[in-house]
């Protein structure tokens, strides 16, 4: 097994204490949603295939493969935990538009979208009165990201961290903001965890099951509402952060982007790409960078020379 790079930053740094004191979280109906509850109120055929379809061409109006997108990831407010809560909207607009010059000046054979990566749910080191070890972001904050990348021209990607509570769950609180044509949803496996874990303690992970649910909601309410096709993200810096990647596979009406997500220096960089993502290329690929651990941070025409090269690249 080729070596993963090392822990994220944010649980290196402490982030998980972010909001010690506020830990209570509703269900997104009130109720205890199982895991069989979660797959059975999906549109989940009885029998599955497991190979991989060929790809039928772009979605009209969907993002990739005519664009590649460039990110800019964190917490408003929590400089621990991403440049996205080091720094006010506009001067991170100003700083996100820079560096999207850079990577233009390497390489706009296809045109860079810009965009804000929000984490929507943050995992907590307590459990809190529901014991779920996860606290929503408050809803006012998502609303002011929501139109601030709209009046802005840029996308918008919530990112959901899980502890204990339910894919079901997390990606039903998202269901009103994807109303939106410009927002993305994310899924960070780093945060799943299983029953007796603990986020900071253990690390976690999600399975095939799990993301082809969100796949197909994603396509069920893109029809509902009228809007463009949605990408889904997948964070992944381990090999067993998706339990049984062989079993994801593109999914008409929604666009898949596997991160190769985790810091390190370029060499281990390399490494985990190939592990995560050239290894087992499902459809879109993605890399994170992180500005304060990543040393020495690679450079955009290092970046865009991995096989395959991204279709995203985000900044921590």
């Amino acid at each position: 097994m080729q070596k993963p790079l090392s822990r994220r930053a944010a649980l290196a740094a402490g982030a998980l204490s972010l909001t010690a004191g506020s830990k209570v979280l509703a269900q997104s109906d009130g109720t205890e949603v199982t895991e069989e509850h979660e797959v059975a109120g999906s549109d989940l055929p009885a029998s599955e295939p497991t190979a991989v379809p060929e790809r039928t061409g772009p979605l009209p109006g969907a993002i990739f493969p005519d664009h590649r997108v460039l990110a800019f990831y964190g917490f408003p407010g929590n400089p621990l935990m991403g440049i996205l809560g080091e720094y006010d909207k506009e001067t991170l607009l100003e700083r996100l538009r820079a560096q999207g010059a850079e990577y233009e000046a390497v390489d706009n054979s296809r045109p860079w979208k810009l965009a804000f990566e929000v984490i929507a749910s943050v995992a907590q080191a307590d459990a809190g009165a529901d014991g779920l070890y996860i606290m929503p972001t408050d809803p006012a904050v998502i609303q002011e990201y929501i139109e601030f990348t709209a009046a802005n021209d840029l996308l918008l990607i919530l990112d959901v961290q899980f502890g204990h509570d339910t894919v079901t769950n997390e990606l039903g609180r998202l269901r009103e903001y994807l109303r939106h044509p410009h927002v993305h949803p994310a899924l960070d496996p780093e945060f799943m965890m299983a029953p007796g874990e603990q986020p900071g303690v253990h690390l976690g992970a999600i399975n095939a099951k799990k993301v082809r649910y969100a796949q197909r909601k994603l396509v069920e309410w893109a029809r509902e509402d009228g809007v463009p096709p949605k990408f889904l993200i997948v964070h992944q810096f381990n090999y067993y952060m998706i339990e049984d990647k062989e079993n994801i596979f593109p999914i008409e009406g929604v666009q898949l982007v596997i991160d190769a997500d985790g810091w390190g220096p370029p060499e281990d960089k390399w490494m985990s790409y190939e592990v995560v993502i050239t290894n087992s290329e499902i459809e879109f690929n993605g890399i994170k960078h992180f500005y304060r651990q990543d040393n020495p941070l690679m450079s955009p025409a290092e970046t865009l020379a991995f096989t395959p090269s991204p279709d995203l690249v985000i900044y921590q």
